[in-house]
């Protein structure tokens, strides 16, 4: 990776995910700094309160918040201009195949399952801002969009 710093945002509603996702990072030796919101509502105001040029270099969105979900999410963020090449990267429990097909068709740049161990859940991040940024977060194929530890 060749950047300097990344900027992360974090979009999940369970504080456990959101601490061992941060541990996860501070334990990796990519410089960056993250940035947690705990639902919908609150990740499409904080994309709504900063300009372009601070959006984040990588969005985790996790499926299942409340009050307004990843999927309604993803759908807004695709069809605002100002967010639409936004990298998205679901981060989520499920693995649901009609699910994964679903989120990639409304373009979802990768697609994680949250590990249960934490060791996988470095290894996943890290191929995760790897992978992203050396395919210049651009969706890949469907074959390759499920990112594995």
């Amino acid at each position: 990776m060749s950047k300097q710093n990344y900027n992360l945002l974090l979009a999940d509603d369970d504080e456990d995910d959101c601490d061992f996702f941060k541990e996860a990072l501070d334990e990796l030796s990519f410089p960056a700094v993250l940035v947690t919101v705990n639902d919908g509502v609150q990740l499409m105001d904080f994309l709504a309160s900063i300009t372009a040029g601070d959006l984040p270099d990588i969005l985790f969105l996790d499926l299942n918040m409340p009050r307004k979900n990843g999927h309604e999410c993803l759908t807004e963020i695709r069809e605002k201009e100002a967010l639409k090449d936004l990298p998205v990267i679901i981060f989520s429990t499920s693995l649901d195949n009609e699910i994964v097909d679903k989120m990639y068709a409304k373009g979802a740049t990768y697609y994680i399952r949250k590990p249960g161990e934490f060791a996988q859940l470095k290894k996943v991040i890290e191929n995760a801002l790897t992978t992203a940024s050396g395919n210049n977060f651009k969706q890949p194929v469907r074959e390759h969009f499920i990112l594995q530890p």
